[in-house]
């Protein structure tokens, strides 16, 4: 169960992050942040009245405070150093958050079998690789591995929060509620700033126009990334961290896959060598 929860989190997220940058490509990354999220509070909303996950609130709901406080905080760093680039060198440094849950799950006790210490070992390199690491080329900046590293360990405490924050899942559904809710609270606050730093809310062309007509697409991005956080804490209650961490993380290769179909985008080598690596990874990790 573990393992099949973590893989369907690895393919929500790459999904996700497919469809998100996308839509950053005329809309601004705050305006498509915040307006998933609130598309996915509304459902979430809806689903927890519904299921009257009202009455499970609790202490644990601070994980998910925390979670969607640190949440866009991580993604606006990994835009900022995307931005900054080369993206060859800010994509794989991105994935090294895996280390936080996987050094929580070691932390508390979890000493997996040599198979999946291997399956780790193997499927982090695969991940990295499959990024398309750059390791010639144009000098990067200081500031961009910085914000890379923010938006990695940022990611990765993500995963470690949000794993802690219910124990039920009518629990889970409220958590990721309030994950959304805060999520919405820091990242229209950040918006807010930046519009009135001079900063665009609306794309230069075509204006409010482009977002109702990418509503369906904003909506899948924020439902993906709701139930990528869903499945992963069911796989993190359900078995060892370590695995579920590793497996969930195997998100850049099904974004460098659909960046393969959909755009028409060429694999490099390198990504190709990581896919498969991550592959052998995953069949340790499972099978371990």
């Amino acid at each position: 169960m573990t393992a099949l929860f973590a893989l369907a989190t690895s393919l929500l997220w790459g999904l996700a992050d497919f469809g998100g940058g996308v839509l950053t490509r005329r809309t601004p990354a705050l305006t498509v942040v915040v307006v998933s999220q609130c598309i996915a509070a509304v459902v979430l909303g809806a689903v927890v009245l519904a299921t009257g996950a009202w009455s499970e609130a609790g202490g644990l709901l601070w994980f998910a405070v925390a979670a969607g406080a640190v949440g866009p905080v991580a993604m606006l760093s990994f835009y900022k150093a995307l931005a900054l680039g080369p993206m060859g060198v800010v994509s794989p440094l991105g994935s090294l958050g895996v280390a936080v849950p996987v050094g929580v799950g070691l932390l508390v006790g979890e000493r997996p079998g040599l198979p999946q210490f291997a399956g780790v070992a193997v499927a982090v390199v695969g991940i990295v690789l499959a990024g398309g690491p750059q390791l010639r080329g144009a000098p990067v900046q200081r500031r961009a591995v910085v914000l890379t590293l923010v938006a990695a360990f940022g990611f990765g405490t993500v995963m470690a929060l949000i794993a802690e924050a219910s124990t039920t899942v009518t629990g889970l559904f409220l958590a990721l509620f309030v994950q959304r809710v805060t999520n919405i609270a820091v990242g229209g606050t950040a918006l807010y700033v930046s519009v009135r730093r001079g900063g665009r809310a609306l794309p230069e062309d075509g204006g409010a126009a482009v977002v109702r007509a990418a509503l369906p697409a904003l909506a899948f991005v924020g439902l993906a990334d709701v139930a990528a956080n869903g499945t992963y804490a069911i796989a993190a209650q359900h078995g060892p961290v370590t695995v579920a961490a590793v497996l969930a993380s195997l998100y850049p290769v099904v974004t460098a896959l659909a960046a393969r179909g959909v755009l028409r985008e060429r694999m490099r080598g390198i990504q190709a060598a990581g896919a498969g690596l991550a592959l052998i990874g995953t069949v340790l990790l499972a099978t371990g």
